[in-house]
């Protein structure tokens, strides 16, 4: 069997891939020789921009099963039958580190799918918590500053981290979250996901309700102490993508059974916490979890830059059926993804084949820009309306309408009756055992401990303080426990 032949981009055959052309034997090298010129000119470029958040990740393909019928609530095609697939892509990832970081950190983990259906790609952009550390988009920057490396130290600083907590009273919650057993996965596959804002769903009758979503995990919930996962750190900082590569190469599946809450849109306005705020969530009792359908991951990328690393996903990419709500941190989102990966891949992003449609064709009138594959032919036209049968509107809005008042300007959100920033993090830490109350309070004060300035100290205790009395005060008893040694 003859070896197929070398060539270089332009498509001309390669006499020689080890040695650089010279100027006679040890002489330096020659600026005409294009291959090497080629392959180093292309080296140099073979990295983009990382995320600013969500930097590191992995991903695989799989589908999503509707097990259940929802047709009562939403017209998306995709969960319109009992038994009806859809291909998708999951990408996971930490928030905080680069792209060199490790897996087995106490960090958010990312649970972003693509679903690829037939009425477009819908995007649904979550965590594996199903509240966030702040409610409105304007803190977002400041946030990631606060958590991200030091521009002057080079490194994550307590002392940044727990200021911005301590001027953030709503990320009390979430930090109890964080701090708590789940705050370090043991795996991909051992965590749940959470759409985490609240999204729209409209019927066929044109019937509002808001939705939260739930990817529960079928391999159980597992996760690290704070020492196991420094030592899985140190051993295999990709701990996370070598098991989930290994675990579907062996044909060993992860899946997870999707649940949505579902609030008609009527009992917004009166329910007692605000159902658009990210650092809340909707107690169980009030809308209990409905069964959906299942997700399956069933086949590893085979190339991790091509289809994890430029995978793009943007929470505005809808389908009929489906649509935001009023919560500000998802009308931020809106934006800021999909301009991320303009900046990152360019305008050209959703014709990469990991980003295309597979279930449908887009038809629109985009042309041109940075890596533009979408010539249309020599007919087609560039604008809309036009006289040449090209793509034309549907008229038929996506979601229903959202009910709009009042004056424009910077406003809080409104309140509701049990909008403190302290009431669901107190919730959370009296449902928890004796044990994971001793490992939650050793893990806040191991960090807060750090931090050089008493006041922020101060500050963050009281929030504590506020959201439980006993948690209060276990955690600066143990600050000042670990302050005084």
């Amino acid at each position: 069997m003859s070896k197929r032949v070398l060539t270089t981009e332009s498509g001309a055959p390669v006499a020689d891939n080890q040695n650089s052309a010279s100027a006679g034997i040890g002489g330096p090298l020659l600026l005409q020789d294009q291959h090497l010129l080629e392959k180093l000119a292309r080296f140099n470029r073979e990295r983009i921009p990382e995320r600013v958040v969500h930097a590191r990740g992995s991903g695989a393909y799989g589908y999503f099963e509707v097990t259940d019928d929802v047709t009562g609530f939403t017209h998306a095609d995709f969960l319109s039958g009992v038994g009806k697939r859809t291909r998708l892509f999951l990408r996971f990832s930490t928030v905080a580190d680069s792209l060199g970081g490790a897996d087995a950190v106490r960090d958010p983990r990312g649970f972003a799918v693509k679903f690829y259906t037939e009425q477009g790609n819908y995007d649904l952009v979550g965590n594996n918590t199903p509240v966030f550390f702040i409610k409105d988009p304007i803190k977002f920057p400041d946030f990631i500053h606060s958590q991200k490396r030091d521009p002057f130290t080079g490194r994550q600083e307590p002392d940044n981290v727990w200021d911005f907590w301590a001027h953030s009273p709503e990320a009390t919650h979430q930090v109890t979250w964080l701090m708590g057993d789940r705050g370090i996965p043991a795996s991909y596959r051992h965590m749940n996901g959470y759409g985490s804002h609240t999204y729209q769903w409209t019927n066929g009758e044109g019937e509002a309700f808001f939705v939260k979503y739930h990817f529960k995990t079928n391999q159980g919930v597992r996760s690290l102490s704070s020492d196991q996962a420094a030592e899985l750190a140190g051993k295999d900082a990709s701990s996370h993508q070598t098991d989930l590569l290994q675990a579907i190469e062996r044909g060993v599946n992860p899946s997870w059974t999707l649940h949505v809450q579902i609030m008609p849109a009527a009992d917004a306005a009166e329910y007692r916490f605000n159902p658009f705020d990210l650092t809340k969530v909707w107690p169980h009792r009030d809308y209990p979890l409905q069964r959906v359908g299942r997700l399956v991951l069933d086949r590893n990328p085979d190339n991790v830059f091509a289809e994890v690393e430029q995978a793009a996903f943007s929470p505005n990419n809808f389908v009929p059926g489906i649509g935001p709500s009023p919560d500000k941190m998802l009308q931020g989102r809106l934006f800021a993804y999909a301009d991320a990966h303009r900046y990152r891949l360019g305008v050209n992003h959703t014709l990469l084949a990991v980003n295309a449609p597979r279930a449908t064709t887009a038809q629109n009138y985009g042309r041109d820009g940075l890596m533009a594959t979408n010539s249309q032919g020599r007919s087609a036209k560039n604008y809309e309306p036009n006289s040449y049968n090209g793509p034309a509107e549907t008229g038929r809005a996506l979601s229903a309408p959202l009910p709009v008042t009042g004056h424009t300007g910077t406003h809080e959100a409104p309140q509701h009756t049990k909008d403190d920033d302290f009431y669901q993090a107190g919730e959370l830490y009296r449902l928890m055992s004796s044990e994971e109350r001793s490992r939650l309070v050793a893990n806040i004060a191991g960090g807060l401990s750090q931090v050089s300035r008493d006041d922020v100290i101060e500050k963050n205790l009281a929030h504590f303080h506020a959201a439980d009395p006993e948690y209060g005060r276990r955690v600066e008893e143990a600050v000042r426990a670990l302050r005084e040694d």
